[in-house]
């Protein structure tokens, strides 16, 4: 038999009987969600294309289509009971739509469509599918970059442990250095640790790929969580690190180092760095009259 055969009740996909009732009520359902969230999905492929800390969008859907597919049996095997509490979160999920498109908040209107999917699960599947695919869509929302209000929260902290680390660090290594707030003045050069230094707007990526790699190197739940959960402080830790490498390269060569070329080739070497260590960082820069360490 092949993986793909249609039959007088439905399709049977690797062993999976869709109804030809689930299959056309899916049609409908997504031409309809295609048409409400079209100006929603086109920004956001925009952003994936446009900002570097958020192209690991394109990847999110396709590992999640996997991650659903490896959960084909188990679909196969459960028995289909619709729960009308799918039609609930269906609604909720559309009302934040709604909502998120009267306060103009992109993350709202991107997160409604995740929810409207769990809905769609719940609603034409049950719970016991729900339970199956709960993974797969949690995951979708690494495809969504945070929030304007999380990164204003949390950057500056996260700025500020970069500097105060980096500081700490060239002191120790007996290196002249006055910080003052996010910024770090040396002998010769005066490095700014900005938004962008703070590895917050990587740190979705990088805790996507912590998830996909605890995912396929663990079996056992808590291991996973463990690990997932030690990326962020790694990330932290790798980026703190690249800070006091900038410092430090800027003392000794000049402050070109903390710019173009050698910046950037600097983010690639401590990404992979911390890569081996199941997590890495990125930080861009600018430079005019104060170079920026990240």
């Amino acid at each position: 038999m092949s993986s793909r055969e249609a039959t007088g009740f439905g399709i049977q996909v690797a062993g999976l009987v869709v109804p030809w009732r689930v299959l056309a009520a899916v049609g409908m359902l997504s031409l309809l969600l295609a048409f409400l969230y079209d100006p929603v999905l086109r920004h956001l492929v925009w952003q994936w294309w446009n900002d570097p800390d958020a192209s690991h969008g394109f990847l999110i859907p396709a590992l999640s289509l996997y991650f659903a597919w490896e959960r084909r049996q188990r679909l196969a095997d459960m028995k289909v009971q619709p729960s009308l509490w799918g039609l609930v979160v269906l609604v909720g999920g559309l009302g934040f739509l709604l909502l998120g498109t009267v306060g103009a908040e992109l993350f709202v209107m991107r997160a409604s469509l995740i929810i409207v999917i769990a809905g769609l699960i719940l609603f034409l599947m049950g719970k016991e599918a729900m339970r199956i695919l709960a993974f797969p869509v949690l995951f979708l929302f690494f495809m969504i970059p945070l929030p304007a209000i999380v990164l204003n929260i949390v950057a500056f902290p996260l700025q500020m442990f970069a500097a105060k680390t980096a500081t700490y660090c060239l002191l120790t290594a007996e290196i002249p250095v006055f910080r003052e707030g996010n910024i770090i003045r040396l002998a010769h050069v005066t490095l700014e640790v900005a938004e962008a230094c703070s590895g917050l707007r990587s740190l979705m990526s990088l805790l996507a790929l912590g998830v996909v790699f605890a995912y396929f190197s663990q079996t056992v739940l808590w291991k996973r969580l463990v690990l997932v959960a030690s990326s962020v402080p790694i990330a932290i830790g790798a980026n703190a690190f690249r800070v006091t490498g900038t410092g430090a390269l800027a003392h000794f060569f000049g402050p070109g180092v903390a710019d173009g070329f050698y910046h950037t080739f600097s983010g690639m070497v401590i990404f992979g760095v911390a890569l081996t260590d199941r997590k890495s960082t990125r930080l861009n820069s600018s430079h005019t009259d104060i170079s920026y360490a990240g």
